[in-house]
């Protein structure tokens, strides 16, 4: 993909240096105040263990968690990266495809009489907080309706060549597309219908059928911002649309129900399958235009 030397978006905060505890100090759980209580009480009864909770104290606010000498809590150690050039380039790469995104969906907003919300974006690595709770490794990009933040834990690029097998920048962009999608739908109030909707379901099948709609309409509205950024950029090269679809295939629900548990469950799917991702990516690459993504109909 051809990126260089185009804007940077200004609506970045880059957390990669920050402590991997969640970005300084926030009030611990109720579950690890239950659990701490019985090692407290009894430093409580000499000046030696009120020393002792002193700093434990002083270490927490610190970002230390002390509960990770013990084995539970995040110790708030920096993830080590070996290739901090690479690392910032890659930082470098996000911010100036969410540039091309504020471009493209300012103008499809324009378009249709709209001024568009730019959303956030938090690049961190291990953990940091976000508008809605924390953020970690495990939970993978996400955006955030709360805060109207998408959050992106850089180790998952990593992830996603090396555990998924998709590689290529991309790859990485259509990944980062898919939650600018998200973002539209909660500007357009599509996140708010289909929690209200979820409420009523008559179960979790159905409720999960409801996500899987809203999934991949956000892959398809990576496909819109394609098809739009390529127009105004050219920043297709040979390949780049085949790592987008490797990258979808790669992270359907029937092949990650298969390769976790070997066999596939639909009922279980959130996401949407291998071929609904790669073809509703599609359907909103060649249509270019919101019409082209009505999954609820």
């Amino acid at each position: 993909m051809k990126w260089k030397n185009r804007r940077q978006s200004s609506n970045v905060d880059d957390r990669r240096n920050s402590s991997g505890g969640g970005g300084g100090f926030q009030m611990p759980s109720l579950q690890t105040l239950f659990f701490i209580l019985p090692i407290i009480k009894p430093l409580l009864k000499s000046k030696l263990g009120l020393v002792v909770i002193g700093v434990g104290a002083l270490a927490y606010i610190g970002g230390f968690n002390p509960l990770s000498l013990i084995g539970m809590g995040s110790s708030g150690a920096k993830s080590v990266v070996k290739d901090q050039k690479a690392d910032d380039e890659k930082a470098a790469f996000i911010a100036t495809v969410l540039a091309d995104t504020e471009v493209v969906w300012g103008r499809v907003f324009a378009e249709a009489g709209y001024k568009y919300q730019e959303p956030k974006l938090v690049l961190y690595r291990e953990q940091t907080r976000s508008g809605c709770g924390v953020a970690n490794s495990q939970v993978g990009p996400f955006y955030c309706p709360a805060d109207q933040t998408i959050y992106i834990d850089l180790g998952f690029y990593d992830e996603l060549q090396y555990k998924f097998g998709a590689s290529g920048d991309f790859a990485q962009a259509y990944i980062l597309a898919h939650e600018v999608g998200h973002h539209i739908q909660n500007l357009e109030g599509t996140l708010n219908k289909v929690e209200r909707a979820k409420q009523s379901a008559y179960g979790k099948a159905d409720a999960n059928a409801l996500q899987v709609k809203v999934e991949l309409q956000a892959d398809c509205y990576a496909g819109i911002w394609t098809n739009h950024a390529h127009k105004l950029f050219g920043m297709l090269e040979a390949g780049d649309i085949d790592e987008a679809f490797n990258a979808a295939n790669s992270i359907g629900d029937d092949r990650l129900q298969k390769q976790a548990q070997g066999y596939v469950q639909p009922d279980a799917f959130t996401h949407g399958s291998s071929k609904q991702r790669m073809t509703w990516f599609h359907n909103g690459l060649k249509g270019g235009k919101l019409s082209s993504c009505a999954t609820f109909r």
